[in-house]
């Protein structure tokens, strides 16, 4: 895949402006209100597997309508002393999968709680164990479409919800430090880690890596890969909803959410990426921060120039423990 996107030099100076609802704030508010109003309901269960380096837990809590959600915890066998937690987010149609496909974070010192993706889980990896109860109208196969006709119904709010509830849990979670608190993701996990970084105050890090879900009005016109191109397809057949799909993303989009973010980030991004086009991750990057109230966080970027959707896979995860490790 050539580079395809806008030549580098202006993909760096990328800065769209917003087209976030007046009401965005509110919206949220009045969501993850609604979500806190049900008791987390935090329940941890022993992992009874052949890991002996760390120690595991199956995790259940409630998130978006009380609902349940699945997580794994694993810490460092023996560590006695609260480590700070990093809450992962999975990638588009994957699941939490099994406690030894993600051993990294623990096996570097650090609690960590992975998140199961409710109604998903199905696509790729070890599986999901997390329902998504709530039914929509028509849809494409996928989950980009659910709900489409009003952000109130569409499946992502339901599933940012649950990552903020997340970081609750991780924040009550025995051996787990509630004022250094971390979020990360790659692909759909990335999204969900910026939607999380806006939402939620006092975190110590945000690391979206090569992040979906950003300036999504760009992305439908210059991409037809799916996950975007389930909404260009629906658009393709419902002809008279292009500013109601596009005024529903505008209440979940992470160039938007994260422009409330706090907390530092480290972002990655893949110059050949058609998946997540590079000025979609640009967008998100220029403007994160940018309305936090201490001003604007330190951000990092991190380019892989020949790299298509993979992106850095474990190099950056490299990066990734150097650079909070530095912060902690």
């Amino acid at each position: 895949m050539p580079l395809f996107d806008l030549p580098v030099d202006e993909l760096r100076r990328y800065r769209p402006e917003p087209t976030e609802p007046a009401d965005l704030d509110a919206f949220w508010t009045e969501t993850l209100a609604d979500a806190r109003s049900h008791a987390l309901g935090l329940e941890l269960a022993p992992y009874d597997g052949p890991l002996r380096t760390v120690e595991v837990h199956d995790v259940t809590f409630r998130g978006f309508g009380g609902h349940p959600v699945r997580a794994w915890y694993a810490r460092p066998a023996g560590a006695r002393e609260d480590l700070p937690v990093v809450v992962e987010y999975i990638g588009y149609g994957g699941g939490r999968g099994l406690p030894h496909e993600r051993l990294a974070w623990a096996s570097a010192g650090y609690a960590h709680l992975v998140m199961d993706t409710r109604g998903q889980g199905s696509t790729w990896g070890a599986g999901g164990h997390t329902a998504d109860p709530v039914g929509t109208g028509p849809a494409l196969p996928g989950v980009m479409t659910r709900g489409i006709e009003r952000p109130h119904d569409h499946y992502y709010r339901r599933l940012f919800t649950d990552a903020v509830r997340a970081v609750d849990a991780a924040r009550e979670l025995p051996g787990a430090d509630p004022e250094r608190v971390a979020v990360a993701g790659i692909s759909q996990g990335g999204g969900v880690t910026l939607a999380v970084a806006g939402l939620v105050p006092g975190l110590v890090a945000a690391m979206p890596d090569v992040p979906f879900l950003c300036h999504v009005r760009r992305a439908v016109q210059i991409t037809g890969n799916d996950p975007y191109g389930e909404l260009v397809r629906y658009l393709g057949i419902h002809r008279g909803a292009v500013d109601t799909v596009l005024g529903t993303f505008d209440y979940l989009d992470g160039m938007h959410l994260g422009r409330r973010a706090t907390a530092p980030a480290m972002f990655s991004v893949a110059l050949m990426d058609p998946v997540c086009p590079p000025s979609t991750v640009f967008a998100a990057y220029h403007h994160y921060g940018t309305l936090a109230p201490g001003g604007r966080p330190a951000t990092e970027m991190v380019e892989y120039p020949f790299n298509q959707h993979e992106g850095g896979a474990a190099h950056q995860w490299l990066r990734q423990a150097e650079w909070l490790a530095s912060l902690l």
